[in-house]
Parts: C-alpha cells; structure tokens; sequence
C-alpha cells in the first residue's frame, strides 16, 4: 500500500508520483467500478472511491477543538494510538521491526521528517484558522515535485512550473505580508502575530511531507507500508516526548471532552488512512487526489459552523489558486497515466 496522507502516517501519491511505478507491495489500480450511484466503501461525493477526505478533516476540526493540550502533546498521543494498530500488523505480516539493511538510513529520515510534518501540521490548525492551514497544506505537491525532480531526477516540466506560481500565490495570499499588502489588509495586532506563526507552520509541514514523499518514493517496493508507518510513530513518539521536555508543556487534559477529542483524532487519523489507502487500490491515483481537495470545502464548511468565523475574501482567493494548482497538476498527470 501506499502511505496516505501527509501528515507523516500515510501520504497521497503527488500527482508527479505515480502510484504504479514503485508502490509497496499490495498496491495496485484496479479498474475503477461503473459510475453511478455509489456503492458499498464508496465516497458519497466521487461516487468511484473512499477517498477519506471527511474523516482526516474531522480529524484535523477536533486537533482545532481541543482547548489545554499542546499540538505536540497531541503527537504524541496519535503516535501512540498508531502504535497499538502497527505493531499487530507487522507481526501478522512478519515483516520484523527493523527494515532491510540498505533502507534503514531512508526509514529513520521518513519517520523523523514525517512526525516533525505532523507536528508542525497540528500547530498550524490551533495558530491560525481551519481553512488557512488546510489551504496550505496543499501546496506540498508543488514541493514534492521539485524536489523529485532535484533528487530522483524526475521531470519538471513547464506545466509543473505554471502548477508552483498558481500555488505560490495562494499562499501569498493567505498570508498577507505587510510590505505586499499593507497593515490595513494583514493587520499588525497581535492576533496576526499568531496568524504568521500559523501560516509559516503550515508552509513548512508542506516542505516536511514532500521531503517525506520524495523518501518513500526512493525507498519503492523494498519497504513494507507498515514498517514505514512503524519508524514514524516511533520516531514520532520520540521527538514528541523530547520537544514536550524540553519546552515544559506535558500535561494531561483537564477537560473530559479533550480527552475524548484526543481518542476522536486516532480513530479519523486511522480511518482517513485505511478509507484512503483503499481508494489508491480500487482507483487511480489522479481521481483521488483530485477528490482530496474536497478537503479544502469540508475545512471552509466546519470553520463557519464550528468556530463561527467566516474566511476572509484573501483566503478564499488563496485557497482557489492553490486548489486548481493540485487539480489542474493531478488532471494533467492523469491523462498522461490514461495514454
């Protein structure tokens, strides 16, 4: 299988990253079940696959609902929750806990860069808004396709460049920098103080998770999906409990309802995984990502419901760009796979 999403546990094939070249055992596309209405396991928007984007955005509204626990100390409880499901796993599939020797060194790089991704990406939804973080987030496959093309030699074509200054000026959007756009559209008080950390948090979790993917794309069929994922929460435990040493903030939640948003964010972070695991192997990879986005409308959706706060027009004009870069790039390579 191929690991799913970016925030260190499971990530989507980049639209420059086939899935059919060098996936993990077990992956493949079969052919996509006859449109209409959806059936069994199928996501009620694409109707063709469980592409799981509900469940990670539920995920990502109760890492923002929670009040007293610190985004790192959320790490670690997730790495946790993950671990109690790998370690079955990989002792059912005898895959051992340590990987092939060539591979160790790219093992310990997937999981330290994708637990400090996750990090960075659960500091993003509590600094600033759902939609500002999520939004960003998106432009990790214009990321991973240059540093494929830097590493893994992989082609950057001038589609790929046009995909990066759509992408770019989402974010510049978002982020309002004043000397861009002055203090009266940023805003100097400090509640945009926050917004920056936020934005800046997200920006380089999307640098993080296609620095990841780039890694997992090196390591192709050799590496067991779960051993992946078991180097991650390890590693992820780890660096949690270190960073939460160091800067004084472990402490368990007062709240009952924070608890129970803490077991709610294993249970849609795994759900999102296997609902989108499952999607790469009965779908292509290019339909798939494209339904992703539909991550972006549920982020818009719950901030408004949830948290009553409308999206500025900046965000919205962010979040078009960076969603028709992801499409415009997923549709392009989807073609070409179809060729």
């Amino acid at each position: 299988m191929r690991p799913v999403d970016s925030d260190g546990a499971a990530e989507v094939p980049e639209p420059g990253l086939p899935l059919t070249d060098d996936a993990p055992q077990g992956a493949s596309e079969e052919p996509a079940a006859a449109a209409g209405t959806p059936g069994p396991c199928r996501c009620w928007v694409c109707g063709n696959s469980p592409c799981g984007s509900g469940a990670s955005q539920v995920g990502s509204l109760f890492v923002k609902k929670v009040q007293d626990v610190h985004a790192v100390e959320i790490s670690a409880f997730r790495c946790v929750f993950q671990m109690l499901v790998v370690i079955p796993c990989l002792i059912y599939r005898k895959s051992g806990f340590i990987g092939p020797k060539g591979q160790r060194i790219f093992l310990l790089l997937r999981g330290v860069l994708g637990s400090t991704a996750m990090i960075l990406l659960y500091y993003a939804f509590q600094a600033t808004s759902l939609a500002d973080a999520t939004v960003i987030t998106f432009s990790s496959p214009v990321f991973t396709s240059i540093f494929a093309w830097i590493f893994l030699k992989e082609k950057y074509s001038p589609w790929d460049a046009l995909f990066t200054a759509f992408t770019i000026t989402g974010v510049i959007l978002i982020v309002r920098p004043p000397f861009l756009f002055g203090a009266s559209a940023a805003g100097t008080d400090e509640s945009y103080s926050v917004h920056l950390k936020g934005t800046f948090a997200a920006v380089a979790h999307a640098v993080f998770a296609a620095v990841t993917m780039v890694i997992i794309r090196k390591m192709g069929k050799s590496v067991d999906y779960f051993l992946s994922i078991w180097y991650y929460v390890v590693l992820g435990l780890l660096e949690s409990v270190i960073v939460l040493f160091i800067i004084g903030e472990w402490s368990l939640p007062y709240c009952g309802l924070d608890r129970l948003f803490l077991i709610l964010i294993g249970l849609f972070g795994l759900g999102g995984q296997v609902f989108l695991t499952k999607a790469l192997q009965i779908e292509k990879a290019g339909p798939v990502a494209i339904m992703r986005t539909m991550d972006v409308v549920f982020a818009f959706i719950f901030q408004i419901i949830f948290f009553n706060d409308m999206p500025t027009w900046w965000t919205v004009g962010g979040a078009l760009c960076v969603v028709a870069s992801s499409t415009g790039a997923a549709i392009r390579k989807w073609c070409q796979s179809s060729k």
